[in-house]
């Protein structure tokens, strides 16, 4: 923040059952002059996944699925689905039938083929765009009902690819459960850990509390990002969509209770959301050895994929990964958010900045190393 590579930040650390560090330091947003601290509202992206799988893994604990159902068993849109394989010589895509369903378990660790869009530079990618499944209009049905008339990316259970497999995990919830998936959320999850502060939508007298997202410029000069007043993003309007894989608005504290029941392996102060082995089933590595494309998944390090977690596997083979405890599962989000559970040392950390593109300042390596004192200290990565 001093150097201004960052506007501003806060960094929550629990261990052994305490809180042993909070930090904020400088501004949630620069233009309005308002400082981060404690009740900063931020955008989390991507660590909407995590919560999103938690409240389908309390379906899994009601005997309503199983991890290797296809999806059909649901969804009866996903059925005879095809695979996307490639060009043939006139330059014409071909497809061939799966050599078998995508499971409920393939969309939680991101193996069921569909369109990673934003990444999928291929035809595939351009029908998912074109269609729009899930723009924000639509509701969770309507995107399922879109996404089983498109073709898949590749064959299921063969690449990790990343895409909108929480948010079919969202409908998912709504189809089992027969409630909207909001609704579902904040039943069972939200309102039971007291995340009285995490929602889709900021009504406007907390606007005020909302910190800025920065683009990074190549230069390194910090501007707000233009994509702030767009679709999700804006989260001052009532949208159709619900995704499960991105657009909640929280507070530090607010995650901190939910990291704080995972550590406690589902429950927290008397209140059980699951059964302590349903949260080592979520953060076991269920990376099938037949993924061998995992996309940019190896640069989080050592790492496999459990439940909407990625699952340290081994410790960094050098310093210039991000440090970590193998058995710690952690995600992160798109403004560079970050959280970690660390069974081994009783630890969650939550780290909250709000900057794109991801890993345009090497907020996580830093934050890391600082947390377990590693490096700067001439420790090293033993």
């Amino acid at each position: 923040v001093e150097r201004g590579e960052l506007a501003g930040g806060s960094a929550l650390v629990r261990v052994g059952g305490r809180e042993v560090y909070f930090g904020a330091f400088g501004m949630a947003d620069k233009e309005a002059g308002r400082k981060m601290d404690r009740e900063t509202l931020v955008r989390i992206y991507s660590m909407t996944k995590p919560i999103t799988g938690v409240a389908l893994m309390t379906l899994y604990e009601k005997g309503l699925f199983r991890l290797d159902d296809p999806l059909s068993k649901y969804f009866p849109e996903f059925r005879d689905m095809k695979a996307y394989v490639g060009l043939d010589a006139k330059g014409d895509p071909v497809f061939e039938p799966v050599k078998r369903e995508p499971m409920v378990i393939d969309i939680m660790r991101h193996t069921a083929g569909f369109s990673g869009i934003g990444d999928d530079e291929t035809v595939v990618g351009d029908m998912y765009r074109a269609a729009e499944p899930m723009a924000l209009d639509k509701s969770l049905s309507e995107m399922v009902k879109e996404m089983g008339e498109l073709p898949l990316l590749y064959q299921p259970g063969t690449r990790w690819q990343y895409g909108p497999s929480a948010d079919i995990q969202a409908a998912l919830v709504e189809r089992l459960s027969g409630e909207p998936y909001l609704q579902y959320l904040k039943e069972h999850v939200l309102d039971p850990l007291g995340m009285t502060e995490t929602g889709y939508f900021v009504p406007e007298a907390e606007r005020e509390r909302m910190a800025q997202v920065y683009l990074v410029k190549e230069d390194g000069s910090l501007v707000p990002d233009p994509s702030n007043d767009q679709g999700m993003q804006l989260p001052y309007k009532h949208r159709t969509m619900t995704p499960g894989g991105y657009g909640l608005v929280t507070t530090i504290d607010d995650y901190m209770k939910f990291a704080r029941m995972l550590l406690n392996e589902g429950e927290l102060d008397g209140v059980r959301i699951l059964k302590p082995e349903t949260v080592r089933l979520m953060a076991t590595d269920h990376m099938p050895d037949t993924v061998t494309d995992k996309l940019w998944l190896p640069s989080k390090g050592q790492v496999g994929f459990g439940i909407d977690f990625a699952v340290r596997t081994a410790p960094p083979v050098n310093d210039e990964e991000n440090y970590g405890v193998p058995g710690e599962f952690f995600w992160d989000g798109k403004a560079s958010t970050l959280f970690w559970i660390d069974p081994a040392d009783d630890l969650a950390a939550v780290l909250f900045v709000q900057f794109v593109p991801f890993g345009a300042v090497p907020a996580h390596y830093n934050f890391r190393n600082a947390v377990y004192g590693v490096r700067d200290s001439g420790r090293g990565v033993e």
